[in-house]
C-alpha cells in the first residue's frame, strides 16, 4: 500500500487498485489485473474539472489504510494469508465505505471463508478485455433508485436486476441513490447487468479494461443528487422555449401541413414554443436533407415560424441507408458502425442500412457539419435525435464493433457521444441556447444539452403510469430533462373515446413535466405519394389539439394554458437543475427525506419543490387518495383548501381535473387554473 498525497495505490495478487478523492464527499475506485489503471472519458468528468476536496487526508497502517474526504471515510484493509489448497501466499484489499458518524453505507463482498468469494472477479477475453464482476455485501433494509429509465412501475428499486443496455424506450443510466446516504456511479459502458438482490449487490460488465465506480456521501438526496451532478456535469440552463408547448406527430410530411398547424393555434390563441419536422422529411434515411417536393422553402419555414414566435425543430437519425447519397463515402471512410459477423444489415426500417460510428470524432465533426450545411445554415437550432440507443433490428450486443471497441465494452456510450455531436458543433458555432431532444442516455448525457424522452411507448394507462416512475429515475440519474409522448406512441386511435380518456389524463402529466411534449403515432393512417407516384412513408392521424372533438378540447386549452402560469416557476426549478444538480420531475422522498411514506409514494411526484402531482393513471377514475409529506402544508389548486401534511386526503379528480398540491402557500395564482375557476389564458400576477 501506498500513497501519492490523497491517491491510494495497492499492488497485489496481480490487482492494482487505486481509490482516490474525486469531488468533496467523494472517491474514485477502480482496479485492473497487472497494469496500471487508466483515465477514461466516459460519464465522470476529469478529476481537474471536478471541485476539489481540499480537506482529504490518508492514513496508512501496516493492515491497509484510510481515507476520508468530507462525508465520506473509506477503509482498505489488507489480508495476507498462506493458502493451503494451492500451496502459496495469497492477499487481498477490501474495501468499505462509512459516513461520517462511522456508519457503514456500502462494503464489498466478504470472502466467505472457506468460500473463498472474490469482491472483484475479472475474466480474460479474447481480444485483451475482461469480464468483470463487482459484488458488494447487501443492506436489505436501504431502498434504491436511479439507474434512467426502465418500463417498469418500480420505484424501490431494491429486489431488481438490470440489464446494462440501451433499448427503444430503456435508458440505462447506472447510478443509484440510496436511501441509507449514498450515491453509487458505475463507470463503465459495457453491456452488462446490475443486480440490488437482498444476498449481495452485483454489478457486471461483459467486457471492459478495468474496474470503475465513483461513491459519495451525503445527509440528503439533495446533497447526493448535487455532488454527482458535480461529478458528472452539469446540465444547462434551459432555454426559453423549453418550459413552454411542444407539438408533434408522426407525421408532418409537408411544410404547409406544419405552418397551418402554428398558424392556426396563433389563431386559437394557444400557446407553442416548438414544432416537429419529423422523420422522411429527407429523400433517403441518411441524406440529412430537405425532400424539396415537400419542402420547398425550408428557409422561408423557418423564417414564419419564428415570426408566430416557434421555432422548428428537426429529426435527424443516425441510420444510414445503403441508397443514401452518403453511404459510399461513410464506408469508405470507416465512419458507419461494423457488423463482427454475418451481413453488415443493422436495420431494416425502410431498408437495409447502417449507423453512423458517433464513436468516432470523425463521424461526429462530418455529422454536425452536414446538418449544419442542410439545417443549420436555414436558422434551425434544436435537433430531434430519434434512435440513439442506437436501435438495431437484432439486440444481438456482441455483433457490433465501434471506433472505439466492440459494443460489448463501449456500446452504452452512444446516446452521449450522439448528443455530444451536436452540442459540440453548435457550441463552436456560437449557439448558446442549446437544448436536443434524444431517445436515450447514458450518465454525463445531461452535459450536452439532452432532453431525454421515454421512447415509442404505446397508448395504455399501464404505459402511463410507467412513466411516472421513470423520471423520478431519470432525475435521481442525474437526467433532469425528460419528457414523454403525451398520449403514449403506439396504437392510439384518433376516433375512439377510450383512448380522448388517455390522452386528457397523460396531458394533464405532461402539463407538469419538465417538458410539455404532445407526440403520436396515431390511428388512422394516411398514404403518402410523390409527384412522379412513388410512395413515401405514411403518415399517422391528427393530433393537434383540435383533433379528438370539442370535449376534450376544451380540457387540452385548459392545460396548455395552465403550462404557461407555470413559465416563471419553471424558469427557477430548471435553474436549480442547471448550477445545483437537482432533478425537476422527483420523487416525494427527494424533499422530504425525514417522511417514512415519502420513499415508496409511486404514483405522485414533485415538479421542483413546490408543486405535488398525483396524476390519474386508471381508466374511469373520477378520485383517488394524495399522501402529502410530513413537514409542509399543502393547498389544493382545485379548491384551495389547505391541509397539514403527514396524511391522505382523497381528490376529486373529474375528467377536467388532475389533483395537483401546492406547497406552503407557493404558487397562489395556480389556484382555480385546474378546475377552469381561472379562465385559460388569464395574466399571471
Amino acid at each position: 500500500m501506498r500513497a501519492d498525497g490523497t491517491r491510494l495505490e495497492w499492488r497485489g495478487g496481480g490487482e492494482t487498485l487505486v481509490v482516490e478523492p474525486w469531488g468533496p464527499d467523494a472517491v474514485r475506485v477502480r482496479a485492473t489485473l497487472m497494469g496500471d489503471v487508466v483515465d477514461s472519458e466516459h460519464a465522470l468528468l476529469p478529476r481537474e474539472q471536478v471541485p476539489p476536496a481540499p480537506d482529504a487526508r490518508v492514513e496508512l497502517r501496516a493492515d491497509g489504510a484510510t481515507l476520508v474526504t468530507g462525508a465520506l471515510r473509506v477503509e482498505l484493509r489488507v489480508t495476507t494469508w498462506f493458502h493451503e489448497p494451492v500451496g502459496y501466499e495469497r492477499s487481498h484489499c477490501e474495501v468499505a465505505f462509512y459516513d461520517r458518524e462511522g456508519r457503514l453505507l456500502l462494503r464489498e463482498l466478504d470472502r466467505g471463508g472457506s468460500l473463498d468469494l472474490q469482491a472483484r472477479r475479472f475474466r480474460p477475453r479474447l481480444g485483451g478485455d475482461l469480464e468483470l464482476t463487482a459484488s458488494f455485501e447487501s443492506d436489505p433494509d436501504e431502498k434504491l433508485y436511479g439507474m434512467g429509465q426502465y418500463q417498469q412501475h418500480v420505484l424501490d428499486l431494491k429486489g431488481s436486476t438490470f440489464e446494462l443496455a440501451h433499448r427503444n424506450s430503456q435508458a440505462s443510466v447506472p447510478f443509484v441513490l440510496s436511501s441509507a446516504g449514498y450515491g453509487f456511479l458505475w463507470n463503465d459502458p459495457a453491456i452488462g447487468r446490475a443486480t440490488f438482490a437482498r444476498n449481495r449487490t452485483e454489478w457486471h460488465a461483459e467486457a471492459t479494461r478495468q474496474l470503475d465506480y465513483w461513491v459519495t456521501a451525503g445527509d440528503s438526496p439533495a446533497q447526493i443528487t448535487r455532488a454527482y451532478a458535480d461529478a458528472t456535469g452539469h446540465a444547462p440552463m434551459m432555454p426559453e422555449r423549453g418550459l413552454g408547448f411542444w407539438q408533434c406527430k408522426l407525421r408532418y410530411w409537408n411544410a404547409e401541413q406544419l405552418l397551418d398547424v402554428a398558424r392556426e393555434h396563433r389563431r386559437r390563441g394557444l400557446p407553442l414554443d416548438v414544432i416537429v419536422a419529423d422523420f422522411f422529411h429527407w429523400p433517403r434515411m441518411g441524406d440529412y436533407r430537405f425532400e424539396e417536393e415537400f419542402w420547398p422553402d425550408p428557409a422561408g419555414l423557418v423564417a414564419e415560424l419564428r415570426e408566430l414566435g416557434v421555432e422548428l425543430m428537426v429529426s435527424v437519425w443516425p441510420q444510414v441507408s445503403v441508397e443514401s447519397e452518403n453511404y459510399s463515402h461513410l464506408r469508405r471512410e470507416n465512419l458507419l458502425v461494423r457488423a463482427e459477423r454475418g451481413l453488415d444489415v443493422q436495420m431494416a426500417f425502410q431498408g437495409p442500412s447502417a449507423f453512423l460510428d458517433v464513436t468516432n470524432p470523425e463521424a461526429r465533426r462530418w455529422l454536425w457539419e452536414t446538418c449544419r450545411r442542410n439545417y443549420g445554415s436555414l436558422g434551425v437550432r434544436t435537433f430531434w435525435l430519434d434512435e440513439a440507443e442506437p436501435e438495431y433490428g437484432v439486440y444481438d450486443f456482441d455483433a457490433y464493433r465501434y471506433h472505439l471497441g466492440s459494443n460489448l465494452r463501449v456500446g452504452n456510450l452512444y446516446p452521449q457521444l450522439y448528443a455530444r455531436a451536436f452540442w459540440d458543433g453548435q457550441r463552436a458555432d456560437g449557439e448558446e441556447e442549446v437544448v436536443n431532444l434524444v431517445r436515450c442516455a447514458w450518465a454525463g448525457s445531461q452535459r450536452y444539452g439532452a432532453l431525454v424522452w421515454s421512447g415509442d411507448i404505446s397508448s395504455t394507462w399501464q404505459d402511463m403510469a410507467r412513466q411516472v416512475t421513470a423520471g423520478i429515475h431519470m432525475g435521481v440519474a442525474g437526467i433532469p430533462w425528460f419528457t414523454t409522448d403525451i398520449g403514449g406512441f403506439h396504437r392510439g386511435d384518433v376516433s375512439d373515446p377510450a383512448f380522448h380518456e388517455l390522452l386528457v389524463r397523460w396531458f394533464q402529466l405532461g402539463a407538469f413535466s419538465p417538458v410539455m411534449r404532445l407526440h403520436g403515432d396515431r390511428l388512422p393512417y394516411e398514404d403518402v405519394t410523390a409527384a412522379d407516384g412513388s410512395p413515401r412513408l405514411r403518415s399517422g392521424g391528427p393530433n393537434e389539439l383540435w383533433s379528438f372533438g370539442e370535449d376534450v378540447y376544451r380540457v387540452l386549452e385548459r392545460y396548455v394554458h395552465l403550462r404557461e402560469a407555470l413559465r416563471p416557476y419553471l424558469r427557477d426549478v430548471m435553474r436549480a437543475a442547471h448550477t445545483d444538480g437537482q432533478p425537476v420531475m422527483r420523487g416525494l422522498f427527494h424533499d422530504f427525506p425525514d417522511d417514512p411514506r415519502a420513499w415508496d409514494v409511486d404514483d405522485q411526484f414533485l415538479l421542483g419543490p413546490d408543486v405535488l402531482v398525483a396524476p390519474v393513471l386508471e381508466a374511469g377514475a373520477r378520485e383517488r387518495d394524495v399522501w402529502l409529506p410530513a413537514g409542509a402544508r399543502w393547498t389544493d389548486a382545485a379548491t384551495g383548501e389547505v391541509h397539514d401534511g403527514g396524511r391522505t386526503v382523497r381528490a376529486q379528480a373529474p375528467l377536467d381535473v388532475v389533483p395537483v398540491f401546492l406547497r406552503d402557500g407557493a404558487l397562489d395564482h395556480v389556484v382555480g387554473r385546474t378546475t377552469g375557476a381561472v379562465p385559460p389564458g388569464a395574466p399571471v400576477p
